[in-house]
């Protein structure tokens, strides 16, 4: 055996550190991380909408006419993506805590100590990791889309519906009105922010048994569920922005930019200023009404440390047996603690 590794110098044809392996254990490690989580996210988000929009009706499996599925619909797209959450934060939370999300980011940076350094290049790897889970989503469904433009006459920059698998646009009733869709973002994304800071405070009832990436889950259903048809429940520019890309590329073209649907014109911005505002509002709404209270009371609850100066009085010392003069005496003018002092002084 010994004579086959003198032969086959395999160690340096597969050296075990490379330029690579030494990336991974620093921030080139992290963005991978961030990167394969968000590409995860997007896989499985995208792909339930795909399967909502044009999968099913184009299998046979549902028909436009016969047996539309109707609000249906909107709870295969609202249990895929809290879904798509979950296992999205499983993969990659071991590594970054998995963020997948610039509005994550910057909220743990502007509350949590997250460094700034940190910030783009996190940013980066979650829009390149969205761009191209949307893709391999793309791949898959892209007989479905073309059936289901087909079928309803539409061209690829005219069908809204496809373009929404990938990003998202505001409902009608805004009437082209931005102010709707950004405070729809804002709250949102506060809400998503302040329910994260809340799961993983450890100060607070934080769950156990590593199910928190599954109640993040929930939580993202539970704001498709009350607030999605506003706006599609961004929530996260890069799982809007990578793919709106991807979709510009692939050509929906106004539609995905500058974000031309309906009455509405360059919508593209609203999806990223507004989560990334709200993100910062969620944070600081949960450090100020709860986060800041359970750190008071922390430090209330600490025993004083040594060398402190306490202010509060002290207990009364119970009465002892009376000492004696000489006793007193003793007590009031202690020895030294060098019993030659004296004669040398």
């Amino acid at each position: 055996m010994a004579r086959i590794h003198q032969l086959l110098p395999i160690h340096r044809l597969f050296p075990r550190t490379t330029p690579f392996a030494r990336l991974r254990t620093g921030i080139g490690g992290e963005m991978l991380a961030e990167f394969f989580g968000t590409f995860v996210l997007l896989l499985l988000g995208d792909g339930s909408v795909a399967l909502a929009v044009a999968g099913l009706p184009g299998s046979g499996r549902q028909t436009l006419s016969v047996a539309p599925f109707g609000p249906a619909d909107w709870l295969i797209i609202a249990w895929g993506w809290a879904f798509a959450v979950t296992f999205g934060v499983y993969v990659a939370g071991g590594v970054t805590g998995a963020h997948l999300n610039p509005a994550i980011t910057l909220s743990m940076a502007a509350r949590r100590g997250f460094p700034l350094r940190k910030v783009v290049p996190y940013w980066f790897a979650q829009v390149a990791g969205a761009f191209c889970g949307a893709a391999t989503v793309y791949s898959v469904y892209s007989s479905a889309i073309d059936w289901y433009n087909a079928t309803s006459h539409l061209s690829r920059p005219a069908s809204v519906s496809t373009f929404s698998i990938f990003a998202t646009f505001p409902a009608s009733y805004f009437h082209g009105a931005w102010a709707g869709p950004f405070v729809d973002q804002v709250v949102g994304t506060a809400i998503l922010v302040a329910l994260v800071a809340a799961l993983t405070d450890r100060r607070n009832q934080a769950p156990k048994a590593n199910v928190a990436p599954l109640l993040v889950g929930l939580v993202v259903a539970v704001i498709g569920l009350a607030y999605g048809t506003n706006a599609g429940y961004a929530i996260n520019p890069a799982r809007d922005f990578g793919p709106r890309m991807f979709a510009w590329a692939l050509g929906w073209g106004k539609l995905a930019f500058p974000g031309d649907v309906g009455a509405f014109h360059g919508y593209w911005w609203i999806p990223i200023a507004g989560p990334l505002l709200g993100g910062l509002v969620g944070i600081i709404l949960y450090d100020f009404f709860v986060g800041q209270v359970l750190g008071a009371r922390a430090k209330a609850e600490e025993p004083p440390q040594a060398g402190s100066v306490c202010t509060d009085t002290p207990p009364a010392v119970p009465a002892q047996p009376g000492p004696t003069a000489r006793h007193q005496a003793r007590a009031r003018d202690p020895a030294p603690a060098d019993p030659g002092q004296e004669k040398r002084s």
